[in-house]
């Protein structure tokens, strides 16, 4: 059951924060309060009024407006235009373009939202384009506000700037509901907390009262060990080296990058999303070739086809899970083997050798406590924890290590958004499987949206803006500040931890 006897209460004025682990409840609750599923039973009023079940329409005209975590905008329309569109009845012979300007501006100077009502919305920043998306929502006459995620690509100072502008919201009346798996934006900008587990409202509590280790606890159920950072102990030899490498016209660019990833070593890479991370991760993945610079892998041209990295222990996460890391339709010890389908291992004469393919998917489920069905059920119904932990064990379990080995044999791990939109006991799991490989001597590139995850995990840190990517510098040479300073485009080098203190 998705949601069992939830009964929750909001207030004018109020910031709820809601919680839970991947498949808790959380989306499956607000989509019946949006009016996209429709409740088996129970009942939602908003200000005493019965809300009529599975309809948006009825929950837009009670005042209930949503910022989905992937935004909603046409990049060839102004910002006007998106924020008017659908609001105007279908058949009208002319548009209140004026008046509808007017009213925008009024409330973004209510709340303290920039915008340009004639900008397209192709050109602005994603901090800019998230302010669109809950003018859009306050256009439409929204009291109640549901965030999903909403600092996820964000950078530093475009989340603080949020958390001054839910302030005024909520301090003009406004209530809204705020669900991330940051725990400490949690306890930073909510007024009360409800936890959900299993698909029942395990916890409710003013946030002055919990803690993000009581938090955890709440929502998987037993205490969590929050990631702490462990340095790498001495960083190795060059593993991969790119040098002044750029790519061509596509969806991202990559502008003359110059890395060096070392043996036993973290590098994280850092930036707002659409930066050319997807650029650099497809180059090491050998699915993107290079206009311009070299490539090495231990000193020789870099490999360019992805079954010649599987081959020379290139391990990669891909950045998602659902279209690249894994077939839903097939089962799990299939997708287990599938970048290796072709080694002697698990062919011979075109034929798979199902014995061997099975018990190495066993193995991988086994090691890394992959649960959802065992190894003949359907990929697509994991969860996505789960899902991450095959990607994980078919990347870091090598099919002829035997019990008792190491694990890690990857020479290099290109991690792409490892932890994205995993609950909290995923993401420790994860990130200390990353570690581990580090410690056994792979070199790991790191590339990730959350600053706690590069900051915590990176024994070298740099930033990719446009294309381009800073020098990478040890992680205690940077503060939260400078990095969101350089993932705004403000490239310098990174203020000495002494500096970032005064």
């Amino acid at each position: 059951m998705a949601n069992e006897d939830i009964s929750l209460d909001l207030k004018a004025g109020e910031v709820l924060a809601l919680l839970g682990e991947n498949g808790a409840g959380k989306s499956t609750l607000v989509s019946i309060l949006f009016g996209h599923y429709t409740a088996d039973r129970g009942e939602i009023r908003v200000s005493g009024q019965l809300l009529a079940p599975g309809d948006p329409k009825a929950a837009l005209a009670a005042g209930i407006g949503m910022v989905h975590q992937h935004f909603t905008l046409a990049d060839n329309l102004s910002v006007l235009d998106n924020v008017m569109m659908g609001s105007e009845p279908l058949f009208q012979p002319f548009t209140c373009k004026a008046a509808a300007a007017e009213k925008l501006m009024a409330m973004a100077r209510r709340f303290g939202l920039a915008v340009d009502p004639k900008a397209l919305v192709g050109g602005l920043s994603v901090g800019e384009r998230q302010r669109v998306e809950i003018l859009k929502a306050l256009y439409r006459g929204a009291r109640i506000l549901i965030l999903d995620e909403p600092t996820a690509v964000l950078t530093p100072q475009e989340s603080e700037a949020l958390f001054a502008v839910l302030s005024q919201m909520v301090a003009q009346g406004l209530s809204i509901i705020f669900i991330s798996h940051k725990l400490g934006e949690v306890l930073r900008v909510s007024h009360r907390i409800a936890v959900l587990r299993g698909g029942k409202l395990v916890a409710q509590a003013a946030t002055r009262d919990t803690t993000q280790s009581l938090l955890a606890q709440w929502m998987v159920g037993h205490a969590i060990n929050e990631p702490q950072r462990r340095p790498a102990k001495r960083a190795g030899s060059a593993i991969c080296t790119l040098r002044d490498v750029s790519t061509g016209p596509a969806r991202e660019r990559l502008h003359q990058v110059s890395l060096t990833l070392l043996r036993g070593e973290i590098v994280a890479i850092a930036g707002v999303s659409g930066n050319g991370q997807a650029a650099l991760a497809e180059v090491l993945c050998a699915t993107r070739r290079i206009t311009h610079g070299e490539v090495q892998l231990l000193g020789q041209p870099y490999p360019t086809q992805p079954a010649q990295l599987v081959a020379l222990g290139i391990a990669r996460i891909p950045e998602d899970r659902h279209a690249e890391g894994v077939v839903g339709d097939l089962p799990v010890w299939e997708n287990v083997v599938s970048e290796r389908l072709r080694s002697p291992i698990f062919s011979r004469f075109l034929w798979v050798r199902r014995a061997c393919a099975q018990a190495y998917a066993q193995r991988v489920i086994a090691r890394f406590d992959v649960r959802g069905g065992g190894a003949f059920s359907s990929a697509r119904a994991l969860s996505g924890g789960n899902m991450q932990k095959l990607i994980l064990g078919r990347a870091l379990l090598h099919p002829l290590a035997h019990a008792g080995e190491a694990a890690t044999t990857p020479k290099l791990v290109i991690a792409h958004q490892p932890t994205w939109g995993l609950d909290i006991g995923a993401v420790a799991y994860v990130q200390d499987q990353l570690i581990a490989a580090r410690d056994a001597g792979a070199a790991i590139l790191l590339i990730s949206d959350d600053l706690d995850e590069v900051l915590t995990l990176g024994d070298r840190v740099a930033v990719m803006h446009g294309g381009r990517l800073s020098k990478a510098l040890p992680a205690q040479d940077w503060s939260r500040e400078s990095i969101g300073l350089a993932m705004a485009g403000a490239h310098q080098t990174a203020p000495h931890q002494h500096e970032a203190r005064a």
